[in-house]
C-alpha cells in the first residue's frame, strides 16, 4: 500500500499536527473486504482460501484484510456479481457458471465440459492465450475485475463398470445435471439422469444411475459412494470449474501498481496451493479405494480426443448464444487445436 512522506517540521506543536494527520491517513488506507464464496464454510477449498486471506494481510503488512464468508452468506450465489460491482462485496470466489443467465459465456469460462483434463491447460489458457483479457471484457462492465483465474482439479466419474473407452458411455445411466454436462454425455452415447446430489447415494443403490457426475474422487470416496459404484473414471476429463477471485473494479483501479502484482501473485499461490491438497487428498484417497477393490480407469489421450470431438456438437450450440459466447468457444477451441489436445 502508499506509504505517506512528510517534511520534517521543527515546532512541536507542527510536528503533533503531522503525527495526527498521518495517523488519520493510515487508518484510511487500511481496508476490510468482504469476499463471498460459493464453498461452505466446512470445506477443504474454504479452509485453503482462508489461507489467502491471511496470506494477502501479511504481504500488505496488515493493510488489506479479507474476510472469508460461505455460501450465501449476504446474497445468493447468483448474485455475487452485482452485490461486488454494487460495493455490497468487495470480492468474490466462485464458479462464473452462476451468472450463465446474464450472459451464455459465463457458463463456457465456467465449466466447458469435456475441455479440459488438467487445471493448468485451463490456466495456461487463461494468463497466456488471452482468457483473462477477454473474461474482463465480459465482467468490467459490471464494475468487477477478475484478479487471476483458477481451476479446481477436475471432477472423478464415479461407476458400475470401468470406463476405458467411448463405447463404454453407451447406454450408461449417469446422473447429470441439466445443461451442458447432460448434454455432452448424451451425445458420447450415455444416458443421463437429471437428479440432485442430495439423491446421489440412493439412486445408485437403487440401480436408477449406473454413474454419477458429482465431485472430485476424495469427496467421492469418503461419503461412501463405491459401496454402490465400485469403479471410477480418475483422474477426471469431463468437468472442472472455473474459479473466478474477483474485486469491485473501483477498488482494484485505486490500487498501486505494486499491490496488484501483489494480489495476482497471492492468488496464483492460492490457485497452486489448492490444487496441490486437493490432488494429494484425491490420491490418499485412491490409494485406500484400490486396497478396497474399487477399480480406476481413465480414457487415454486418444480417447479424450473422442470424447472432445463429441463435446464439440454442444459447444457449438453454445457458440451461437451470444457474441461473447461465441470468442470463447472460438478461442478454446482454438487454443485446444494449437496443444494437440483436439
Amino acid at each position: 500500500m502508499s506509504k505517506h512522506h512528510f517534511r520534517p517540521v521543527a515546532a512541536i506543536t507542527g510536528l503533533a499536527a503531522v503525527i495526527a494527520l498521518s495517523t488519520s491517513l493510515s487508518a484510511q488506507a487500511s481496508q476490510l473486504w468482504k469476499f463471498q464464496t460459493n464453498l461452505n464454510a466446512g470445506d477443504d477449498q474454504f479452509k485453503i482460501a482462508e489461507g489467502w486471506a491471511k496470506s494477502v494481510s501479511e504481504k500488505s503488512g496488515g493493510e488489506i484484510e479479507i474476510e472469508l464468508l460461505p455460501s450465501s452468506s449476504i446474497v445468493g450465489n447468483n448474485e455475487t456479481l452485482d452485490a461486488v460491482g454494487a460495493g455490497i462485496l468487495q470480492g468474490h470466489i466462485t464458479d462464473p457458471s452462476y451468472f450463465a443467465g446474464k450472459n451464455p459465456a459465463f457458463a463456457v469460462y465456467g465449466n466447458m465440459v469435456g475441455a479440459w483434463s488438467d487445471p493448468y491447460q485451463f490456466l495456461d489458457y487463461m494468463r497466456n492465450y488471452g482468457g483473462e483479457e477477454r473474461y474482463n471484457a465480459l465482467i468490467e462492465p459490471y464494475n468487477v475485475h477478475l484478479i487471476r483465474a483458477g481451476a479446481m482439479i477436475p471432477e472423478a466419474l464415479i461407476t458400475k463398470r470401468k470406463i476405458e473407452t467411448m463405447e463404454d458411455f453407451k447406454g450408461l445411466k449417469i446422473r447429470a445435471p441439466e445443461g451442458m454436462v447432460s448434454n455432452i454425455f448424451q451425445l458420447a452415447g450415455a444416458a443421463p439422469v437429471n437428479l440432485p446430489t442430495s439423491e446421489v447415494y440412493t439412486a445408485l443403490e437403487k440401480g436408477v444411475i449406473d454413474a454419477a457426475d458429482y465431485t472430485v474422487f476424495a469427496t467421492n470416496y469418503t461419503q461412501g459412494y463405491h459401496k454402490y459404484a465400485p469403479a471410477a473414471a480418475y483422474p477426471g476429463f469431463h468437468s472442472m470449474p472455473m474459479i473466478g477471485i474477483s474485486l469491485n473494479k473501483d477498488i482494484w483501479e485505486s490500487l498501486s501498481a505494486d499491490d496488484q502484482k501483489m494480489l495476482e501473485d497471492s492468488v496464483d499461490e492460492f490457485v497452486d496451493a489448492l490444487n496441490i491438497k486437493l490432488t494429494a487428498a484425491d490420491q490418499e484417497q485412491v490409494k485406500i479405494a484400490k486396497e478396497n477393490g474399487v477399480t480406476i480407469s481413465t480414457l487415454s489421450p486418444e480417447e479424450l480426443k473422442k470424447f472432445r470431438a463429441a463435446a464439440q456438437q454442444e459447444w457449438n450450440n453454445w457458440r451461437e448464444k451470444t457474441p461473447a459466447a461465441k470468442e470463447a468457444v472460438e478461442s478454446i477451441t482454438a487454443y485446444l487445436k494449437q496443444n494437440n489436445l483436439l
